[in-house]
């Protein structure tokens, strides 16, 4: 398996990417799109199933959707000092990373329980005798790619191959002085069937971070799947594992698992640089403010569905969508470096992009 996707990693170049700059000239005309958005690229390499997003002539991030990793992802996420704040398992594994959750690839969207399908952790770690539980989002196809954005287009499929929903997804990409922006607007659609979403805490939109972003652990930690699949996190060396949790709250640290807000920022510092990812809600997504399902090893991810796990109880939506009708998921994702992006700048970049 891990042969298998290093191999295919190797030859899209990545590892080029991530060292040097690339402009484009290895490309055909067809496949190179001019940006009228000051910094940012968009090179579209479809025979490497991947799409490339410079700013400033960087690498910042790729969409990327080989067929062994289950979904498509953003993968890496690159800061503008040049700092990598996704980790590199099972895609690239660096030294002193962990090896767990095989299925936490870069940032990604999907959910734990789809017609009581697991689309978040499957990966392929999952014996063959089991596929028969998990779900696939399979890329389909690229719509439009135009100055600082693209749509890609996806199935959540059954293992049987049936379509249970239609993703159409609006990646567009920014930059200021306030760091480098993802807005994700993901619309889904049913078919023939009615769909369920069953309150589940493994969701929605997610991202793996680097070893630095953790936040310091004094003990390893077994965390279960939806499937009942056990995962033991070791305890690791900490020395450079400065991360911390902040939401829209004033909740810190571990304790933000489990609550809601309208964002949430993990900071830390890597070679004594200040990094940060930002996650934003939005008041027009489903079960808003959304709970957050962020973990001190390394996972953040927004969940606003799972309602029954994350509030013991006392709350249940399962949310449900009837044949032929559609919902949209609108997030803001920023990735900052160089310095400390402060409360008021997120509140700022929260009510522009929202509008409230």
């Amino acid at each position: 398996m891990k042969k298998k996707i290093t191999t295919f990693l190797l030859s899209a170049n990545i590892l080029f990417a991530f060292s040097c700059n690339n402009n484009g000239e290895q490309m055909s005309d067809d496949s190179h799109n001019e940006s009228k958005v000051p910094n940012v690229e968009i090179i579209e390499k479809k025979d490497e199933k991947r799409i490339d997003v410079e700013m400033g002539g960087e690498l910042f991030t790729s969409y990327i959707y080989p067929e062994d990793i289950a979904k498509p992802v953003l993968y890496p996420l690159v800061t503008k000092t040049g700092k990598v704040l996704t980790r590199g398992f099972p895609l690239m594994p660096k030294e002193g990373e962990r090896v767990d959750h095989p299925h936490h690839v870069g940032l990604w969207f999907n959910y734990g329980d789809v017609n009581g399908l697991d689309f978040w952790n499957n990966s392929e770690a999952i014996p063959e005798e089991k596929k028969e539980h998990y779900g696939t989002i399979v890329h389909t196809g690229i719509e439009e790619v135009k100055d600082n954005q693209f749509t890609a287009t996806m199935e959540w499929r059954a293992p049987d191959g049936t379509v249970l929903l239609d993703e159409n997804t609006i990646f567009r990409f920014s930059e200021n002085e306030k760091g480098r922006y993802i807005d994700r607007i993901t619309t889904l659609k049913t078919r023939d069937e009615e769909v369920s979403f069953n309150d589940n805490k493994e969701g929605m939109i997610g991202v793996r971070v680097t070893r630095a972003l953790e936040l310091p652990s004094d003990s390893p930690a077994i965390f279960t799947d939806a499937q009942g699949n056990p995962t033991t996190v070791e305890k690791l060396d900490n020395s450079k594992v400065k991360g911390d949790y902040l939401s829209s709250e004033g909740i810190t640290g571990g304790e933000v698992w489990g609550t809601r807000a309208d964002w949430m920022q993990l900071h830390s510092e890597i070679e004594g640089d200040p990094v940060s990812i930002t996650i934003m809600d939005h008041p027009d997504n489903v079960g808003y403010p959304t709970f957050w399902h962020a973990r001190g090893y390394g996972l953040f991810a927004a969940n606003p569905l799972g309602q029954k796990v994350f509030s013991d109880g006392d709350m249940e939506l399962n949310f449900k969508m009837n044949p032929q009708e559609s919902v949209t998921f609108k997030h803001r994702i920023i990735i900052h470096s160089g310095s400390k992006l402060g409360e008021d700048d997120i509140n700022l970049i929260y009510k522009e992009f929202t509008g409230k």
